[in-house]
């Protein structure tokens, strides 16, 4: 544990200072692809222009025979394309693999400077997060980086769970986190084999009526989890994520998934598949009627304070604070996108 006067100093000399607000970045999607795939490494300048983030996937997905071509694949389309304002991403290997070393030293020495978050698979306590805390400032010492890289955990076991709000306070390289189902599911012993998404038999019915047919409804396996984690990141200025949705065939459902993520606070979601793309930016933005609205409420309470009636609805400081997260988001948006810019009278 850092005390809070160094809390924000570098964990090495001549390492960047850490952030101490996280960079506004639109993170719509995090986009994965597996960069050990030559001509997939080939479609990410047209991906640029579709996506907020690429992520070069090193993990899970990934054969134990291709891990190193994977990590050179990344390092390849780190060096040959421009990202301008699209995060550069990659998820390393888990902390325990033979690979998460070498990716930490031949990405940060050969590409450091260019990347912005690492992801970090199967974060149990914030001593992981420590852990590679201390090595990045090392790293980016030593190959004289100006900007700090941040770390972004993926909350994917029970104890990662049973730990999420010391995780989240960890460290100021702490970018934010995502929800990790599968994982989660095989380590809490779930009886699932989906990833992500609901399930039909986890459920609730109506009371028993004679003869007649008993109401259900399907509920949510990740409520509870996600609920958590949101907490703990907007607790501690973090970003919090829904992870994959992996059936690529019911974008309904990918789409019901990514709005229940959204509305509970989170800032985007993966992208498995180019058409989950779409479906986060679709889903991951305001509607124009309530950004409409929110401009409303935010231009009859200039600071803020007292209560005003808006088409007759009373309005306070708490949905001041509301719209002003509903017209930020927009503003982001508008600022990347002419048409959302458009459609938001931006």
């Amino acid at each position: 544990m850092r005390l809070p006067r160094r809390y924000f100093q570098p964990l090495a000399i001549g390492a960047p200072e850490p952030y101490r607000e996280l960079p506004a970045r639109l993170e719509r999607m995090i986009h994965f692809i597996p960069p050990h795939i030559e001509k997939v490494r080939a479609k990410v300048p047209e991906l640029l222009s579709q996506v907020d983030v690429i992520l070069g996937n090193l993990e899970d997905a990934i054969p134990a025979d291709a891990k190193i071509a994977a990590r050179r694949g990344f390092i390849a389309l780190a060096r040959e394309n421009d990202f301008g304002q699209v995060g550069l991403w990659t998820r390393i290997n888990a902390l325990n693999s033979p690979w998460a070393l070498d990716d930490l030293v031949e990405i940060v020495g050969e590409v450091g400077d260019k990347l912005d978050v690492i992801m970090l698979p199967k974060v149990e306590g914030p001593w992981d997060i420590h852990y590679i805390d201390q090595l990045l400032a090392q790293l980016e010492a030593k190959h004289g980086l100006r900007k700090p890289i941040l770390v972004h955990a993926i909350l994917e076991t029970a104890e990662g769970v049973k730990n999420v709000e010391a995780i989240a306070a960890a460290s100021p390289r702490l970018h934010g986190m995502s929800l990790g189902p599968a994982d989660l599911a095989a380590s809490r012993g779930m009886k699932t084999t989906r990833v992500g998404g609901g399930h039909p038999e986890y459920k609730v019915i109506a009371d028993a009526s004679g003869d007649r047919e008993r109401a259900s409804a399907q509920q949510d396996l990740w409520h509870y989890t996600l609920a958590r984690m949101v907490d703990a990141c907007v607790a501690n200025g973090l970003k919090a994520f829904y992870g994959p949705f992996g059936d690529f065939s019911d974008p309904v459902a990918c789409e019901v998934q990514f709005r229940n993520a959204f509305l509970m606070g989170c800032a985007g979601a993966w992208s498995l598949h180019p058409s989950q793309i779409a479906i986060a930016k679709k889903v991951f933005a305001p509607d124009p009627a309530e950004v409409a609205f929110a401009r409303r409420i935010l231009e009859a309470m200039p600071d803020g304070t007292g209560a005003v009636m808006v088409d007759g609805k009373m309005q306070d400081d708490a949905t001041w604070k509301q719209a002003k997260v509903i017209m930020d988001l927009a503003r982001q948006i508008a600022a990347k996108d002419p048409a959302a810019a458009a459609r938001y009278g931006l």
